[in-house]
């Protein structure tokens, strides 16, 4: 793999200074490279994909994912954990939707990126 470097180690200096600053704090990070490990699970991302367009009970859910309702839990519970989806309850039913529209645009933004990408590839 070839690797594109400066030809001169000339830093510059105001400029470095000023990314610094605006640097995230090192737990705000850390945060946000959890997230994406939660959305780096293919099973979490086919589930938020199913819950894109619309709200779906844990039995839709799985139907949808072809998975087990107990496999289906486990990953909704570490989706809720940080904050990606969110439930409410109507009788004995549980419905799941995508937590905010931040959610709703990294999947988006994620989804679209990726499908740019191939359209380059087939020209």
């Amino acid at each position: 793999m070839n690797y594109i470097e400066c030809e001169m180690d000339h830093p510059h200096k105001e400029l470095i200074q000023e990314v610094k600053q605006l640097m995230p704090a090192e737990e705000d990070l850390y945060d946000v490279a959890e997230i994406f490990k939660v959305f780096g699970d293919s099973t979490r991302t086919k589930i938020l994909a199913a819950l894109f367009n619309h709200e779906l009970c844990v039995c839709d859910i799985c139907k949808v994912v072809e998975m087990t309702k107990s496999a289906v839990s486990h990953q909704l519970k570490v989706l809720r954990d940080f904050n990606l989806v969110k439930y409410r309850k109507q009788g004995k039913e549980v419905f799941y939707s995508l937590a905010d529209e931040h959610v709703f645009m990294i999947y988006e933004k994620a989804l679209e990126h990726i499908l740019e990408k191939k359209e380059g590839r087939e020209k």
